[in-house]
């Protein structure tokens, strides 16, 4: 009997332990994209290892080869480490969608397993193109349905509680802009367009409401991680100003910024363990069959007088495209 009771005991013991691990997240879930052939692959190959810099185990996670496969790949493409087209300062900054596999945040990542990379660009910094800040476009749109869409896994939304499972997309990149398009299962669609220009860089949102019911309530989350670009990634909001419709953080010197906004604004903060910045928008109520759109910029300065660079940006119209 008492052989029996410790065993009873262990299996409980052993069954919990399963449970318990069954319940914490994993933060480190990536859903591998494979490439569908060796233009595609040597596209994303050059993008994750001559300008992200990954490591062939990160590029690993993005394309689900394995780490012999990536090397293999990139000796047989001649990709290395940083080697890419230099911009000039005449040039557009530069753009990419970002590749997924190396996790754009440092800290709370149990907030955002398994990313999807369709909704993120990285913008690199003018001054150092081994840094770059990652724009996600949109994190979420909650709206008077629930939380309608979110580009990781982290609160349910009123598609997992369905049990609906979005497919994946990707960017389409053209000399001019990026864009994608996402119709729900709902009928909302909503499309993202980000253009670059040599000051900095445009966005759109636009939002349908293909549903035969209006919708309010359409608030936007839109982030930027600052991992990528070390000298703006401390864990803290003291390097951060918050001036609606801007939000703004600033290296240790204090003689680089990134400034982002959105308009109509909604929200101005920073979310310390990201790190990260948001200026989130909020679409206008919008009724059966019409369409909104909220506008976004991101740019960088170099210099010590904020306010003058602040005052200068309302004068040149980023929002107006």
């Amino acid at each position: 009997m008492r052989r029996l009771t410790r065993l009873c005991v262990l299996v409980l013991a052993c069954f919990g332990a399963s449970l318990a691990g069954a319940d914490e997240p994993d933060i480190d879930r990536v859903t591998p994209r494979p490439a569908a052939n060796d233009a595609e692959l040597r596209r994303w190959l050059e993008n994750m290892v001559a300008w992200h810099r990954f490591t062939p185990a990160e590029a690993a996670q993005a394309t689900g080869l394995s780490p012999a496969q990536v090397t293999d790949a990139l000796a047989r493409f001649d990709l290395q480490p940083g080697r890419h087209p230099r911009r000039t300062p005449a040039e557009p900054l530069t753009v990419l969608p970002y590749p997924g596999g190396r996790h754009p945040r440092i800290g709370f990542r149990d907030g955002a397993i398994d990313p999807q990379r369709e909704t993120k660009v990285s913008v690199f910094l003018p001054w150092d193109d081994s840094a770059y800040v990652v724009a996600d476009v949109p994190e979420a749109i909650w709206s008077n349905l629930g939380l309608t869409y979110l580009a990781h896994t982290h609160v349910p939304t009123i598609w997992s509680k369905a049990g609906v499972e979005l497919p994946p997309l990707e960017w389409q990149v053209t000399a001019e802009r990026l864009s994608i398009e996402r119709r729900l299962p709902n009928g909302i669609v909503f499309a993202a367009e980000i253009r670059p220009r040599r000051d900095g860089v445009q966005m759109r949102l636009r939002l349908t409401n293909g549903t035969d019911a209006p919708l309010d309530d359409l608030r936007v989350q839109n982030c930027v991680m600052l991992k990528g670009a070390p000298e703006f990634a401390a864990e803290t909001n003291d390097n951060k100003v918050f001036r609606a419709p801007y939000g703004v953080c600033r290296n240790a010197a204090g003689n680089h910024w990134v400034i982002t906004a959105w308009t109509p604004s909604h929200r101005v903060w920073g979310n310390v363990p990201c790190p990260c910045l948001h200026a989130d928008p909020k679409f206008p109520d919008c009724s059966s069959g019409a369409t909104q759109e909220v506008r976004g910029w991101l740019s960088f300065y170099e210099g010590t007088d904020l306010d003058g660079e602040l005052a200068r940006l309302e004068t040149i119209g980023w929002d107006q495209w």
